[in-house]
């Protein structure tokens, strides 16, 4: 009885949506490990585990906000500019005299203003994803050029050192404080996406926009939500970047609504929407943290590093669209799709 009791709990494990790359991605990352740990004996020692723990908490931060978006079978490419948005309006807030925990504050309002705005012209306007959110990111830049006046900030300076050590340099019980808020805000989305209606109707928005819309899901709340969960992931990664340099910077956050999108597909985050979950995006964060830091150890440069991670994304992605295909294919569902809001096909 113990056993079919185990056996049923594994198969109930295994069959939640895209555990099966979860698995295949952490047995990978495992692999990455022990080679880069042969490479360089350096690889495994505390203190490069601590930074490289630092340095994959914003690209897991930025993915579960993607994840949310890709979830629910779109995307969003304001994620890097938002951060950078985050970045600026909290620098130069600060520069200006502002308390800290006030720009804070400020900060997060502006940048969850962005989110809502990605929301509801996708879900109401009926913006393609892509298109819109193309326009905010412009948007969001043209918002942290602006804030100062086209010009980094000065320091932030010393009144704002307890704003520092929260989001960056200090310590609580031996970790870095940024991967503590790291930890804490994706308990909080994993429980919300998982164990929630909210979360059960991300999914079925994602799987089939018509059914869920039909089962009494409101689809402008639902698509709206998930862009509010990444302004604000994008928006405290803002914060921590500004906490690490002291200082607002322009380009903050460029590239990184391409990193969110790999720690999501990697993990196995469909870009078809109503499939992953973010334990993946933790293994696809610490993939892309994993080779960024051992191919440095290994003195590949940084373009050598960036064609690494493209090429798996790319493979990551085809192997999603074989494997769903196929799965149509099994059911008898091919050609029964259901066009979304970014022009891809949902299952019927």
């Amino acid at each position: 009885m113990e056993n079919k009791k185990k056996q049923g709990k594994l198969k109930r494990i295994l069959a939640k949506r895209g555990m099966g790359q979860v698995i295949t991605v952490t047995i990978g990352l495992v692999a990455l490990v022990i080679v880069f740990a042969l490479l360089n004996p350096y690889f495994l020692t505390g203190r490069n585990i601590s930074n490289l723990l630092r340095q994959i908490a914003p690209t897991l931060l930025t993915g579960i906000g993607q994840s949310y978006v890709l979830i629910t079978g779109n995307i969003d490419l304001s994620i890097g500019s938002v951060v950078g948005m985050s970045c600026m309006t909290s620098a130069t807030l600060m520069t200006k005299g502002v308390n800290p925990w006030v720009a804070v504050l400020i900060t997060y309002l502006a940048c969850l203003l962005i989110g809502l705005l990605n929301g509801k012209l996708i879900s109401k306007a009926k913006l393609p994803a892509f298109i819109a959110t193309l326009g905010t990111m412009t948007i969001a830049r043209g918002i942290a050029q602006i804030v100062n006046n086209n010009y980094n900030t000065d320091s932030i300076g010393e009144a704002a050192e307890g704003f520092m050590n929260f989001f960056y340099y200090g310590k609580t019980l031996g970790l870095f404080n940024t991967i503590w808020i790291t930890i804490v805000i994706w308990l909080v989305f994993n429980f919300l996406l998982s164990r929630t209606r909210t979360g059960r109707h991300l999914y079925a928005v994602g799987s089939n926009m018509h059914a869920a819309h039909l089962s009494g899901v409101n689809i402008s709340s639902t698509v709206t939500k998930a862009y509010l969960v990444s302004a604000f992931c994008s928006a405290t990664v803002g914060l921590i970047t500004t906490a690490t340099s002291g200082m607002g910077t322009m380009d903050a956050g460029n590239g990184y609504e391409l990193y969110a999108v790999a720690a999501s597909v990697i993990g196995g985050v469909s870009t078809l929407g109503g499939q992953g979950i973010l334990l993946g995006t933790v293994i696809g964060a610490s993939v892309w943290g994993v080779l960024q830091n051992g191919l440095q150890f290994a003195g590949a440069p940084v373009a050598i590093r960036n064609i690494v991670i493209g090429v798996i994304v790319i493979i990551t992605v085809l192997l999603d669209l074989v494997v769903r295909q196929n799965k149509k294919v099994g059911t008898g569902k091919v050609g029964t799709g259901k066009t979304t809001s970014i022009g891809l096909k949902h299952k019927a």
